[in-house]
């Protein structure tokens, strides 16, 4: 079979450019080939008149009275030469063993004619012959119309045989032997010869009929027991009548649409007389009242300018939805487009993602298509989305390893290794290591290059780089040739933190820790504790704990009480020796932790406390049971820490002296009575009172806070007369009102044992 020319093309040559255009964009619904081979040969010689349709042959009638059994190809494998005149009609049984023929009349088979009970046919002339074979193995004859002229076509479908003749078309059903309906022909003004009538059957009970520019769908349906008396047992309902724009040579059922076969006609614009068009074969939807087109396609078949509308037939196969448009010179046969012919449609108008999502949902089914993920890539190339091509990559060549360094390759010859990087295998699929270097080395040198002309950009433009090394395994390239590329750009710029950075990395997979710790700790990147953590690298850093501490105090002083065992207090305090406010931090933390741990330090954190951290002093001195009092006592008097001199001082047993330093040094007659109370010495009593007799806000401060500890006459017996004492009266109620409760609490507990008595006396007298 050839390609029809110009198919699938619109019959709308005299529209506008933008209908055309739009035209275009809408997808064909069949496809066309021209039936060649053999007989291709026979329409040279001769006409084909009609033709009928197996699925395992075909029947060709010419107009030199000839038969030709085609195969689907066009093959001929079988000639019969019937008559010297025209073929009208020829007709198969299902079985396709019995063909019927008549060179003059129209025939049709019973459909099951193989089978004994079935040998029946109709012939039509001026009458409907129909022809049965009897138990004598004879032909009986029976007239089932006449008298309304000549009968141009014959359908049987079944029990139901439909006809056409001058008048309009009869439905006989072979069951009841009954006449079930008579549909008029419309248009009466058309030559029936000419126009011949168009009738199909859709199934065993639809009757498709096409005249001249009418079609109408026929039902055959039962009719109620009830109404029947002298009916007919079957009536036929119209579901469907409408005209059309032209002629109708053949009609075929599509699903529940039509295909339609018109003849077309058109007047020119410079002359009066009508002219012959291509024939076209329409798609349309059949409605209760009308139509709509869903396609149309102008056919180009030989000789198209000298046909009539009688000369076209439509045929169809019901299997394979194959539609034969027949022509006296030409043969073309119609096919609806499968998956591959969307695709090809897709493809034609670079709809290329559109044609890769079909392929991907239908790809049992395709038979040719399997590279349209190149082909769409390569337009994303041309189109100049190179990120849109580098992505679909992924999807199109999959696991192939070839392909995939085919595209690396022709990326890196136009300039765009970058777009496909982050597209790249890395898992269990790999490509060569070798590509996987070049393009760090693409990144290195572009990144590099351009960071060293626009000194503002070098940041944001080295991430490209430090982000492939971030994300690619190290097993993916040749770690060490990386490392050397890197080193050879941090010699003309030794102060990039980014190559820095991906430096410590690239060392890092190639486990050479302590190079990236060195780099870490250079740049005082948050990564290092991790690093250390992670690849136990304890043993290195034991004589950077400086550089850990500068970094992050916090973090480095825990990592090193977190791992004591692998790094010592003693490593620790030796390596810090030079860096007292360091060590001080480091050993602050290990007292909260444990204030026994590090007591041979505790000397030495007295002075570190108060050089650097005097707030947490006093605290140390009090839970510190390792601390020697006698130099932390030297060191407070040499830098007057009063408060912890005074502690000091209670502690070794000096308290006047201690009180005498609260009142004297610090004139705070609250510390000194709260001192007093702690202490519970009647002589500090004494010290303090003497020590306050002669300062009237003391003496407020002991009236207020003495009476639980001492006796208050005893002060208020010491106060000169006429002395002036701030809120003295306020002093004098509160001393009253404690000495009221005192009473009040001496006489409770004497009731209280008093009664304990009682009950006690009472008790031993039952016994």
């Amino acid at each position: 079979m050839a390609e029809v020319e110009d198919q699938g093309r619109k019959l709308s040559e005299e529209s506008t450019d933008e209908s055309e255009e739009e035209d275009t964009e809408e997808e064909p619904k069949l496809k066309y080939e021209r039936l060649t081979n053999g007989v291709t040969e026979v329409l040279q010689k001769d006409a084909a008149s009609c033709m009928t349709v197996h699925d395992k042959f075909l029947a060709l009638g010419t107009h030199f009275g000839k038969v030709y059994l085609l195969d689907i190809q066009g093959n001929v494998t079988q000639k019969f030469e019937i008559s010297l005149v025209k073929i009208n009609q020829i007709s198969l049984d299902e079985s396709g063993d019995h063909v019927g023929i008549s060179p003059s009349l129209v025939v049709a088979l019973h459909p099951q004619f193989s089978k004994s009970n079935n040998k029946q046919f109709v012939t039509g002339g001026n009458k409907l012959l129909l022809y049965e074979r009897n138990w004598l193995n004879r032909w009986k004859t029976s007239v089932l119309h006449e008298g309304e002229g000549n009968i141009t076509n014959v359908k049987w479908r079944a029990n139901l045989i439909a006809w056409a003749n001058n008048l309009g078309v009869k439905i006989y059903d072979i069951g009841s032997k009954q006449r079930i309906t008579n549909v008029l022909r419309d248009n009466t003004s058309l030559r029936p010869d000419m126009y011949p009538c168009s009738l199909c059957w859709k199934n065993n009970t639809t009757l498709i009929i096409g005249w001249g520019s009418s079609v109408k769908i026929c039902v055959v349906k039962e009719r109620d027991p009830t109404e029947i008396r002298d009916l007919p047992s079957r009536y036929v309902e119209i579901v469907s009548a409408f005209e059309t724009e032209f002629f109708i040579s053949g009609l075929a059922p599509l699903a529940d649409q039509l295909v339609t076969l018109y003849y077309v006609k058109e007047n020119s614009e410079h002359m009066e007389e009508e002219f012959r068009t291509r024939p076209r074969l329409d798609i349309i939807q059949p409605l209760a009242e009308g139509c709509e087109e869903i396609s149309s396609d102008a056919l180009t078949v030989r000789n198209f300018q000298e046909n009539q509308c009688r000369d076209y037939r439509l045929e169809h196969s019901e299997g394979e939805s194959l539609f034969y448009i027949i022509s006296p010179k030409d043969i073309v046969v119609a096919k609806e487009r499968d998956q591959d012919d969307h695709i090809d449609w897709l493809l034609e108008k670079k709809k290329y993602e559109e044609a890769l999502m079909a392929a991907e949902i239908s790809f049992k089914n395709i038979k040719r298509h399997d590279k349209i993920g190149m082909a769409y890539i390569n337009h994303l190339v041309e189109r100049g989305d190179y990120d849109a091509a580098a992505r679909k990559c992924q999807k199109v060549l999959g696991k192939n390893m070839d392909l995939w360094e085919n595209e690396v390759y022709r990326f890196k010859t136009i300039g765009q290794l970058k777009a496909i990087s982050q597209y790249l295998p890395r898992g269990d699929l790999r490509l060569r290591p070798a590509i996987y270097e070049m393009i760090l080395h693409e990144f290195l040198k572009t990144d590099y290059e351009v960071c060293f002309k626009f000194a503002f950009l070098l940041l944001f433009l080295t991430q490209g780089f430090a982000t492939l090394i971030r994300e690619w395994p190290g097993e993916l390239y040749n770690n060490m040739a990386i490392v050397q590329a890197v080193n050879e750009h941090l010699k003309k710029d030794p102060t990039n933190s980014m190559l820095l950075t991906t430096l410590a990395e690239l060392y890092t997979y190639d486990q050479r820790y302590d190079r990236a710790l060195e780099i870490y700790l250079k740049l005082r990147h948050k990564d290092v504790y991790q690093l250390i953590h992670k690849h136990n690298l304890f043993s290195s850093i034991k004589d950077k704990i400086v550089l850990l501490m500068d970094f992050d105090k916090e973090k480095a002083v825990d990592m090193l009480l977190d791992n004591e065992d692998k790094i010592s207090m003693d490593k620790v305090v030796e390596e810090l020796k030079d860096r007292p406010e360091l060590l001080h931090v480091y050993l602050h933390k290990l007292f909260k932790r444990d204030h026994h741990k590090g007591q041979k330090y505790h000397e030495r954190q007295i002075s570190l406390y108060a050089e650097f951290d005097r707030p947490n002093l006093l605290p140390f001195l009090r839970e510190s049971m390792h601390c020697p009092l006698e130099k932390a006592l030297e060191i407070c008097q040499q830098r007057h820490f009063v408060e912890e001199t005074v502690f000091l001082l209670s502690r070794m047993g000096n308290c006047r002296r201690a009180l005498q330093m609260i009142m004297e040094e610090l004139a705070d007659v609250d510390k000194a009575i709260e001192f007093a109370k702690e202490q519970d010495d009647r002589e500090l009593w004494e010290d303090l009172i003497s020590y306050s007799i002669d300062k009237p806000p003391f003496i407020t401060g002991l009236l207020n806070n003495i009476g639980t500890h001492v006796d208050p006459i005893l002060l208020i017996h010491r106060i000169k007369e006429g002395m002036e004492i701030p809120n003295l009266r306020d002093s004098l109620v509160k001393i009253l009102q404690d000495y009221n409760l005192q009473i009040l609490l001496r006489e409770g507990c004497k009731k209280i044992l008093v009664a304990d008595s009682l009950n006690n006396d009472s008790t031993n007298g039952i016994y």
